[in-house]
């Protein structure tokens, strides 16, 4: 199945769907269209009958994403035909919900990352449960160079993905991080070559499609231990567990180990 939408594709096929952006002439600058359609996607995306397993997020042309589309903006933050005088407002009513929808999505996602990475696009780049980055690809929260702060999350993200030193440094100084420097960090999971990119997301999306109904639970536990108490952390293993225990997954899992062969699992 494909869909085209205003600046964004999406693609599904046996169960992994990708979702990219698609304005290469802004080096897929996030503007209220865009977000608009991420919405779209997101539908079909959650949408049962489409058999979705795992989501592959990338970016049209030689960049992943430029961050929000400065050239729309106007000195108070908003888009120019609007002009709100609250540059926080778009966060709130537009790019929190779809940020939140990624955070609380049932299958596993797979950012593949392929040149410059910016600002807010970041932030969505770093909602991957598995964030790949070719060669070319480097990482920029570039917002005091307009006199903004860092959003999408990336505050709350970057100290706990990097430490707080190394946030310091991305967030303050505003330089460039290469991807092979990211991966030295701990921000991203791995690194492939400017021409791999893709098939190597492709083959561990096509993996994760095959996971059991568990990932959904591991990614929300993964989610859930950022601010958890250890007592906390505990008891919520212990119910994502007993739901898990149910499924039709690890009956088949158990069967599979016991029968010495590969799992089938058909994520329910």
């Amino acid at each position: 199945m494909n869909f085209e939408y205003d600046l964004l594709k999406l693609d599904i096929e046996d169960n992994i769907a990708t979702l990219t952006f698609n304005d290469p002439d802004s080096l897929n600058a996030m503007s209220a269209p865009m977000l608009s359609s991420m919405d779209l996607a997101l539908d079909e995306i959650e949408n049962p009958d489409n058999g979705v397993r795992a989501l592959i997020v990338t970016g049209a042309g030689r960049g992943f994403c430029a961050g929000a589309n400065v050239a729309r903006m106007d000195g108070d933050g908003g888009e120019k035909r609007n002009r709100p005088n609250d540059a926080g407002e778009g966060l709130e009513k537009i790019y929190h919900p779809l940020l939140r929808r990624f955070r609380n999505l049932h299958c596993p996602i797979v950012s593949a990352v392929n040149g410059p990475c910016a600002g807010v696009g970041m932030s969505f780049a770093l909602m991957g449960d598995m964030v790949i980055a070719n060669e070319s690809a480097f990482f920029l929260q570039a917002f005091r160079r307009i006199g903004l702060v860092p959003d999408g999350g990336a505050t709350y993200l970057l100290p706990r993905l990097v430490g707080m030193a190394r946030a310091r440094e991305l967030t303050i100084m505003g330089d460039r991080l290469p991807a092979k420097t990211a991966l030295e960090w701990g921000l991203i999971n791995r690194v492939a070559a400017d021409d791999k990119l893709l098939d190597e997301a492709g083959a561990l999306a096509a993996e994760l499609a095959q996971g059991p109904h568990s990932l959904k639970l591991i990614r929300n536990l993964l989610w859930e231990s950022i601010d958890a108490k250890y007592e906390e952390q505990l008891n919520n293993e212990r119910q994502a567990q007993r739901t898990a225990g149910r499924t039709e997954d690890f009956k088949e899992g158990v069967t599979a180990f016991n029968e010495k062969r590969d799992a089938k699992f058909t994520g329910n």
